[in-house]
């Protein structure tokens, strides 16, 4: 398996079986926006042998990544393979490219994608997010500014560091197109990074987008000092929630039991790597959030995505009380503890 797979995973006598290829599509891919999660997909690729392009708008920082392997700012420590192919002009870096994968955060995901309305090849969204004016998923967003393209998302239990070490985990590629969900398959499909495929997009990114805004509670929980019951109850009381609104929106209950659902929640809510449960931890422990953001480097998704969230919530008429509270505390000014007892105390209820 060679650079695909440290050591630890290929025992002695290992052969790879067809159902653990590694990218076995010759389709040129362009990762756009080099921040964590895009940097670590362009590795991906790039170990595997095949063609990618890394773009970003910070040419320094990608000079710097393609020579000596580093990403400090989004990746301190994390050792990387010299040579990952960037390009700091964007035409040039989609030029040939059958795939694109839109790694950016939410806010500037419609402005970059409508420079890309000419693609029609396919294109793959790994940003969590809702638009508050509309209400879209990124992939909805991506409907709009690149109508000519075959739109996925890709979602999962998929944090950036572990991702980069070859720790291995799993991930959905959903599409209401089967060969494009299939194409990106073949594209990350290894054995550190299984890619499964859906039919459910709405439902694997409305998993990715909400649980942003729960893991933000969770590390407002442990921030106050509270332990694993409160954060188990809170995770599998927001699963709830989050499969009644994403039911609303059209998606598959079902959805909500996989990797871009309880898998993803999980490990958002639980890992220290997650930068929402960060950003709730210190909230719980008496900081304020803009105060945090300020210094933040990466986005912390979590924090539009309460607003989008509850004004979607809202227009649909579905009882979440979790991303409710999270929206007031965020963006009401509500106090952190009543927010909690507000929670705490409603009228007791069959579970759902």
């Amino acid at each position: 398996i060679g650079a695909v797979c440290p050591d630890w995973f290929a025992p002695a006598g290992y052969r790879r079986s067809d159902d653990s290829r590694k990218g076995d599509t010759d389709l040129k891919t362009t990762v756009i926006g080099a921040g964590a999660w895009g940097t670590a997909l362009a590795r991906l690729v790039h170990v595997a042998d095949g063609e990618v392009c890394l773009w970003g708008r910070d040419a320094d920082a990608l000079t710097k990544l393609a020579s000596t392997g580093r990403n400090e700012r989004y990746l301190s420590g994390v050792e990387l393979p010299a040579g990952i192919p960037v390009e700091p002009e964007l035409d040039a870096a989609i030029d040939g490219a059958g795939c694109v994968v839109l790694a950016l955060p939410s806010v500037a995901f419609r402005g970059v994608s409508e420079r890309l309305a000419k693609f029609d090849g396919v294109a793959v969204s790994v940003t969590k997010g809702i638009e508050f004016d509309t209400g879209l998923t990124m992939g909805g967003v991506l409907g709009e500014t690149m109508p000519l393209a075959k739109v996925v998302a890709l979602s999962g239990p998929t944090l950036a560091e572990e991702v980069c070490r070859d720790m291995p985990t799993a991930a959905v590629a959903a599409s209401d197109s089967d060969e494009a969900a299939a194409t990106v398959q073949q594209i990350f499909h290894r054995p550190t990074f299984r890619v499964y495929t859906s039919g459910d997009p709405i439902g694997v990114e409305l998993g990715g987008a909400l649980k942003n805004v729960i893991a933000i509670a969770a590390g407002a929980s442990a921030g106050l000092g509270f332990g694993d019951n409160s954060k188990a109850a809170l995770v599998t009381r927001a699963i709830a929630e989050i499969r009644r609104l994403g039911v609303a929106c059209g998606a598959r209950a079902e959805t909500f039991a996989g990797l871009g659902g309880l898998g993803d929640l999980t490990v958002t809510c639980f890992s220290s790597l997650s930068r929402n449960y960060q950003f709730g931890l210190r909230i719980g422990a008496g900081e304020k959030p803009q105060d945090i953001l300020a210094d933040s480097a990466s986005a912390v998704e979590g924090y539009p995505t309460a607003r989008s969230a509850w004004n979607l919530a809202q227009s649909r008429n579905v009882d979440t009380p979790i991303i409710d509270e999270v929206y007031a505390m965020l963006h009401e000014g509500k106090d952190l503890r009543q927010a909690l007892l507000d929670l705490t105390t409603r009228v007791s209820k069959a579970e759902d």
